[in-house]
């Protein structure tokens, strides 16, 4: 025999099986969690853009390339965003498709170079002999830098594209 006794928002359903313990089913706060809960979820992968105090710069170690000044050259300079997706991984910054550095999460990195048209992206960190190395990655992006000029780039993490390198907008 079935007994159901309803407490404000809790179900109690007492089954006179061979157990005479009471299951409690939750109605309403159950609801809003489920439904809540993947948004929380898929949120929380996305990247978002870090204020500028909360930036480090890539530490010595990870920086491979372009970090001499060019005479008339300019800089590229590359954030990558805050967030949980990839967060463990470091991502490899490329320039003119050499690799110029290892990016973590809230870094910047800044590379001297010529002016003209550059490309820039990103990929597999191939040093990484973890998982993080085995992905396959690779977005490009063409930069066009000015003698003694500044471009921006941002790499972020995106729940449908995954990892991307954007021209950085202004605040």
């Amino acid at each position: 025999m079935d007994l159901l006794h309803a407490y404000g928002n809790v179900l109690v359903c007492e089954q006179s099986l061979s157990l005479d313990i009471p299951v409690i089913l939750w109605r309403e706060p159950m609801r809003l969690i489920f439904a809540v809960l993947p948004l929380l979820v898929l949120a929380g992968c996305s990247s978002y853009q870090a204020d500028p105090e909360k930036i480090t710069d890539i530490p010595s170690e990870r920086l491979r390339a372009y970090q001499e000044p060019v005479q008339g050259g300019g800089e590229v300079v590359v954030t990558r965003d805050l967030g949980l997706m990839g967060g463990g991984c470091y991502v490899a910054v490329l320039v003119d498709r050499k690799v110029a550095a290892r990016i973590a999460v809230g870094e910047r990195g800044r590379f001297q170079v010529p002016a003209g048209n550059r490309i820039v992206g990103i990929a597999a960190d191939s040093e990484d002999k973890t998982l993080c190395g085995k992905g396959r990655l690779n977005r490009e992006v063409a930069v066009k830098v000015e003698a003694g000029g500044v471009a921006n780039l941002r790499i972020v993490s995106q729940n449908r594209g995954g990892f991307d390198i954007l021209p950085e907008q202004a605040r």
